[in-house]
């Protein structure tokens, strides 16, 4: 019985230690380390999102990229390209004490602007009363010569010839006074109603603009650029064309184009005529907002239009 504990202890204590022995080689030659990121990020796979600006109907039978509505075909080219970016080329962002400074250039011009308007307001009221005191005179005039009770002065006739050529050049001076006066009020008139009648303008070119136009513009340049990089001029691609020129465009309340002047030519017409055609293509632009819309009728928009050499169009508030 006692050979039998011993043979039971003998079988367990050499379980122990081949139990030990294979914890050990495991510990010695098998080593533990950190999944690999890198292999996990190479499994994820990437999808790739494209915004189109128009839509179809029908659906393309091979798409060549995902986006927020079925689109078969758009651009202007038959290549296969893509716009890589829709961020425009921008200069360094101005400092606050440039921003400061253009700022009280701005309100200089504005209250010089002010003043010329209040120097024709008081050229106009000054017309008005000289052509006012002169109608007082003539009435004044009138009624001494159309008077019945005036007493008549006794006729002379030695002066009978005189006083009947001063009562002639009275009469003469009243129709001519009575002319002048005439002409001076239709005059008056006019410029009032010319006044009240012209268009109030607002031009926009400067780089410090006023805070109330600024979302405005900076809505229709992101309009004029989007179609311009859709639109490029295929000339201007095929021949290496590449420039600047300066445009004005004057935008109506309503977002119709009145007109378009270049006010410095590229020196190509390919991309003149091409800087036209996209203001074109955009109009109607959105109308203005009800602030803008009661103290402008008509905004000036003068901007530099860059055609890079990388076949896109930016634009830049003009000097």
């Amino acid at each position: 019985m006692l050979l039998g504990r011993l043979k039971k202890l003998d079988f367990f204590t050499l379980a122990l230690l081949i139990s030990a022995s294979l914890h050990l080689l495991v510990i010695i030659f098998v080593k533990f380390q950190p999944p690999a990121l890198q292999f996990f990020k190479n499994q994820i796979s990437v999808l790739d999102v494209v915004l189109v600006n128009s839509k179809h109907h029908k659906r393309p039978k091979k798409a060549d990229a995902l986006a927020q509505a079925n689109l078969d075909g758009g651009g202007n080219t038959s290549e296969n390209r893509a716009l890589k970016s829709a961020l425009p080329w921008q200069k360094n962002k101005p400092s606050d004490a440039t921003v400061e400074h253009r700022s009280k250039a701005l309100e200089k011009s504005l209250a010089q602007a002010e003043a010329e308007a209040n120097r024709k307001a008081e050229r106009l009221a000054e017309l008005d009363k000289q052509a006012k005191a002169l109608m007082s005179q003539l009435e004044a005039a009138h009624a001494i010569e159309t008077n019945p009770t005036q007493k008549s002065r006794p006729t002379n006739p030695q002066t009978g010839t005189q006083d009947s050529a001063i009562k002639a050049l009275n009469a003469t001076d009243l129709v001519n006074a009575s002319l002048e006066m005439a002409r001076l009020e239709a005059q008056i008139n006019k410029q009032q109603d010319d006044y009240q009648k012209r268009p109030k303008r607002k031009s926009i070119g400067a780089r410090a603009q006023e805070y109330r136009f600024a979302a405005y513009v900076e809505s229709w340049r992101q309009k004029v650029e989007r179609i311009g990089n859709v639109n490029y001029p295929e000339a201007a691609k095929d021949q290496k064309i590449y420039g600047q020129l300066q445009l004005t465009v004057y935008i109506k309340s309503s977002g119709e184009v009145e007109k378009v002047e270049i006010k410095r030519s590229s020196g190509y017409p390919v991309l003149d005529n091409a800087a036209k055609r996209i203001v074109e293509m955009g109009s109607p632009y959105a109308a203005f907002p009800e602030d803008l819309r009661k103290e402008v009728d008509v905004l000036d928009i003068t901007r530099t239009w860059i055609f890079t050499k990388e076949d896109s169009l930016a634009t830049k508030a003009s000097e």
